[in-house]
């Protein structure tokens, strides 16, 4: 059995007369995940923090909510939600192998 170990991995695309692009991926259990309200100018924001990188998201030019960013907000719900029940899911089936393996070789 492999060991899957824990990491962030972050990249950064710059090519001539392109804009530049940057990957970030977790794979880590020390993200965190917060969201909340900016007081000093009232914009809701959602960030992914890990101890080597972090993604903040919020509005369009850091502007009132308009109803492109209502959209988007949509977007970013019904994906995690279906993170959640993929990872539920596949889990669920994970331990149920675990104790069908658990009980043959008993």
């Amino acid at each position: 059995m492999s060991e899957h170990r824990p990491y962030t991995y972050v990249t950064l695309s710059m090519r001539p007369d392109s804009d530049p692009h940057v990957g970030v991926s977790f794979h880590t259990p020390r993200l965190q995940i917060r969201a909340g309200l900016l007081v000093s100018n009232p914009r809701p924001y959602l960030e992914f923090a890990s101890h080597e990188a972090n993604v903040h998201i919020s509005t369009i030019g850091a502007g009132p909510v308009t109803d492109a960013d209502l959209s988007i907000a949509r977007e970013i719900f019904n994906a995690a939600a279906r993170y959640l029940a993929d990872c539920e899911r596949l889990h669920s089936e994970r331990s149920a192998t675990g104790k069908a393996t658990d009980q043959t070789a008993a």
